[in-house]
């Protein structure tokens, strides 16, 4: 709603005079929160620094990771393992991850219509939990979810054409030539971390508008699975420019677009074989925990829960 005409030279910031009447009418709004419910896991996990300095461990009794056999054999990474942890404790909510995941990798805008529908096209999402049960002033706790790249995936032994594989380097990849669509591995991801592109989102688009998307990302069709892969493209532009430079690739070489975008500095990436790097030493914190683990999947992604330390003085 336009609410310039009461922004005038002499109101930049603040008016006053102004009154709020009801109209009766209703308006729809669309939200992306309700839409890929978690069946109440406790995914968003937090405790306050007395509670931590009680159990430090307290993440991995919340979180733990049961002895699943593996669907297939199980895979050594020798070269690379790239991985990424969040920090909760750093995270705002503050959805600038969101925006530059959607304009580094041609995220298309499906507008409210879709939205309302359940089909929101966000590669990354961030999900709201409210701590606590004190309903006049709750807690809250957000947590940036996308594709955690599953050592054992649900999404790929379902698809009928091996449009979603494992890479030698652990990542999930998507090959969107050969997607036809069928919503299984969507149907199949725990995470809800998939969308399906189910309307030509890219076909009528202007030619100046064209000229905004990144040309190292694929522009996808209508009908085919979209979902986070950790900025593949820029991978290989680093290991590319470290070949030609001659040198070992280093810490910090490789920055997904959320990560060099978060204003807290909450997301990292890197290589987990290199025990030296920062996601090595994130993922190994006490606190460090992954999503899910009992269901066997092996998620590459870790999240650090979050700590409070609220002054006894302010309670109530």
């Amino acid at each position: 709603f336009d609410v310039y005409p009461l922004r005038t030279a002499q109101t930049m910031g603040f008016s006053s005079g102004f009154s709020i009447a009801n109209t009766g009418a209703r308006y729809a709004l669309s939200q992306t929160q309700e839409t890929h419910s978690m069946q109440g896991r406790p995914i968003a996990l937090d405790a306050t620094l007395a509670e931590y300095k009680q159990n430090a461990q307290f993440a991995k009794f919340e979180s733990v990771m049961l002895s699943v056999l593996p669907l297939w054999e199980e895979v050594k990474y020798e070269g690379h393992k790239w991985a990424l942890t969040i920090d909760l404790n750093a995270c705002t909510g503050c959805n600038t991850c969101l925006v530059a995941c959607q304009a580094e990798n041609n995220v298309a805008t499906v507008g409210k219509e879709q939205v309302a529908r359940g089909r929101d096209m966000y590669w990354l999402r961030l999900d709201r939990y409210f701590v606590g049960e004190n309903e006049n002033d709750p807690q809250v706790a957000f947590q940036p979810v996308g594709c955690v790249h599953c050592e054992e995936a649900p999404c790929e032994n379902v698809c009928p054409v091996n449009a979603t594989a494992h890479s030698p380097e652990g990542l999930n990849d998507m090959a969107y030539n050969r997607c036809i669509g069928t919503r299984y591995c969507m149907n199949n991801c725990p995470y809800k971390v998939r969308r399906f592109n189910f309307l030509d989102f890219t076909g009528q688009v202007p030619e100046t508008r064209r000229m905004q998307y990144n040309p190292n990302v694929t522009v996808r069709m209508r009908g085919v699975m979209e979902k986070c892969s950790y900025c593949v493209q820029r991978i290989q532009e680093s290991k590319i420019s470290a070949r030609r430079d001659g040198r070992r690739m280093r810490d910090g070489d490789i920055k997904t677009a959320c990560q060099q975008a978060c204003p807290a500095g909450a997301i990292l990436f890197g290589d987990l074989n290199d025990n030296s790097s920062r996601v090595s030493k994130a993922a190994r914190l006490d606190r460090s925990y992954k999503l899910l683990p009992e269901i066997g999947t092996q998620p590459r992604t870790s999240y650090s829960a979050k700590i409070r330390n609220p002054n006894p003085e302010m309670q109530g």
